[in-house]
């Protein structure tokens, strides 16, 4: 049995939800009272390693990155204090799709659609529940929505690469994660 899941608008079988409510468990153990940078992504990451709140030992993936373009330090240190530090700086992961991209059957889904189906939910639930000074947008994979994201009243400034998202999610992360560390240790 499957029902369109509230976080991503996908199919959801009770595996997907249990997975999501898992991740939400996680992330919102560290969710800072104050949001001084809400790092936006386009979807949580397939493997629970390559999500950021994940409670395993190690950082994989858009983590890893992340963490080292905010010079945040994770080597000799458990997750919980590379949690609470991220947490104490004020930022906060969260994606525009709360959860991974589904291929059931080889049937990937349209990202984009999906996107500019969660739009008023994703503004609102950055507007009125986590209410950051600023949103910093890390995943290529937003730039078929950049238009009307920026069309959007958030509340707060939207950070960009230029024009364009921080490609925190494709080969280009290492040049994006030293141009975000540049943007980040400037006046915000």
């Amino acid at each position: 049995m499957t029902f369109p899941c509230d976080g991503c608008g996908q199919m959801a079988s009770p595996e997907h939800m249990a997975r999501r409510l898992r991740r939400l468990e996680w992330s919102t153990r560290y969710r800072p009272v104050h949001i001084s940078t809400l790092f936006l992504g386009a979807f949580s990451p397939l493997e629970d390693k390559d999500f950021l709140y994940s409670p395993g030992g190690e950082f994989h993936g858009e983590a890893v990155v992340l963490l080292g373009a905010l010079n945040i330090e994770t080597k000799g240190k458990t997750a919980e204090v590379v949690h609470v530090d991220f947490q104490r700086a004020g930022y906060f992961v969260s994606y525009f799709l709360e959860c991974p991209l589904d291929n059931v059957s080889g049937n990937i889904p349209n990202t984009a659609s999906l996107m500019a189906n969660r739009l008023p939910a994703t503004a609102a639930r950055i507007r009125r529940s986590l209410k950051p000074k600023r949103v910093v947008l890390i995943s290529k994979a937003l730039e078929p929505i950049l238009g009307a994201m920026l069309a959007l009243d958030l509340g707060c400034p939207i950070v960009l690469d230029g024009d364009k998202p921080y490609a925190l999610d494709s080969s280009l992360s290492e040049t994006a994660a030293v141009s975000l560390r540049g943007k980040l240790s400037g006046p915000a």
